[in-house]
């Protein structure tokens, strides 16, 4: 421990004198206030990454050479859960961790109860996707006391300085994705395309992914929206009257069937509905089919995220224009590289430390890159890559 400790120390001594030295680089004309806030800001983001260390270390010290990885997961009604589930749990194993794997099936209580359970079941690290992480400050305040490091899994745990490190993918990125698939299939690079009629779909509020990915698909539709060459005509543009709470199908199909019975009664078409994910994206196709519309000339074109083999295989039938794949499989080797530095008490490979401020600190993250995939490229990206083979695909 005494080396450990040394080590530290020379650790914070170097953070302490790059951040003296940037600070005698700074413009002398820059105002005081933004300096402070540099300032503080740099304070805060050195001061995590020491304690992590810190808690790394004594974790290490004191569990010997078994350790035990607390992996908390919101839901089995999705896929990509499921998915991600196993591969996390799957790659720890095969370095040696024991892995206590819970699914909270979005009950958030149950989530709390369950992390509470590693905490006193002694897990030295815990990897977390929370339902609703407000609900999580109270108990994650317990893992930091008990020098347990937490990684946010995909979804940023909100509000609490006990969250080490995040893997996750590019989220702004994927709405971006989304709405230039909108983009160019509509035509609207050409300004006397349109006016077309879309309808707009967000995901479940207490996710802050959610929040990034409707932030990306706005910043690239606002302009057309502006224009009018996008008209949204149930007038329902806002993230909150666009939400799906829980990222539940239901909501998702009954949202969509009272924008057709109270907006498109009078003969209008939806051309395209913008949907976060393949969940919501089955329950917006339902809704058109009882309203009446079929797969073909006049289907919508509707998008979609996750790449979940339904979803996969509605974009060979049309009923899906495109999902963005974010590949379970790479994540997961990313978050358990983390998990198996912390615990070493060395630094994770992280390439981002600026973007993902939780309220409370700006988190060190690793951002893992999505993919857009339609019909002409589904093959490529996720057969040839061994995501799915053929037969699950055609079957």
């Amino acid at each position: 421990m005494k080396k450990v400790k040394r080590i530290i120390a020379t650790i914070i001594a170097t953070v302490m004198l790059v951040s003296v030295a940037s600070c005698t680089a700074v413009d002398t004309k820059t105002t005081a206030a933004a300096t402070t806030k540099a300032a503080a800001a740099a304070e805060t983001t050195a001061a995590a990454a020491a304690a992590t260390t810190a808690a790394a270390a004594e974790t290490t010290a004191a569990a010997g050479t078994t350790f035990k990885v607390g992996v908390a997961m919101p839901t089995q009604s999705s896929e990509r859960w499921i998915a991600d589930g196993a591969n996390v749990k799957t790659q720890l194993e095969a370095l040696g961790y024991v892995v206590d794997l819970q699914y909270a099936e979005d009950d958030i209580q149950a989530q709390v109860n369950q992390i509470e359970n590693m905490i006193t079941n002694g897990a030295n690290c815990l990897v977390i996707a929370a339902i609703d992480s407000s609900a999580l400050v109270n108990i994650l305040a317990k893992a930091k006391s008990a020098n347990i490091p937490v990684i946010a899994y995909d979804r940023l745990l909100m509000n609490t300085d006990a969250v080490s490190y995040y893997a996750t993918f590019d989220n702004f990125q994927v709405g971006v994705l989304q709405a230039s698939y909108l983009v160019d299939a509509l035509g609207l690079t050409d300004s006397t395309k349109g006016p077309f009629n879309v309808e707009l779909f967000a995901g479940s509020p207490d996710d802050n992914n959610a929040t990034l990915f409707w932030n990306g698909a706005m910043k690239t539709l606002q302009p057309y929206i502006d224009s009018k060459q996008i008209v949204v005509l149930s007038g329902q543009t806002t993230f909150e009257k666009c939400a799906t709470l829980r990222w539940a199908q239901e909501v998702a199909q009954a949202r969509m069937e009272n924008i057709l019975s109270g907006t498109y009664s009078g003969g209008a078409k939806v051309d395209a509905v913008l949907s976060p994910y393949d969940g919501l994206s089955y329950g917006i196709a339902a809704a058109l089919e009882g309203a009446g519309y079929k797969v073909g000339a006049g289907w919508p074109l509707i998008t979609g995220q996750d790449a979940e083999l339904m979803g996969v295989k509605n974009l060979i039938s049309g009923k899906q224009a495109m999902t963005v794949f974010k590949d379970t499989r790479v994540l997961a080797s990313k978050c358990v590289k983390m998990v198996d530095a912390v615990l070493k008490g060395t630094e994770p490979e992280i390439n981002d430390t600026k973007t993902y401020d939780n309220g409370v600190l700006v988190v060190p993250s690793f951002l893992c890159t999505p993919v857009a995939v339609t019909k002409d490229n589904y093959v490529k990206e996720v057969i040839d890559a061994g995501y799915y083979t053929a037969a699950q695909v055609a079957g």
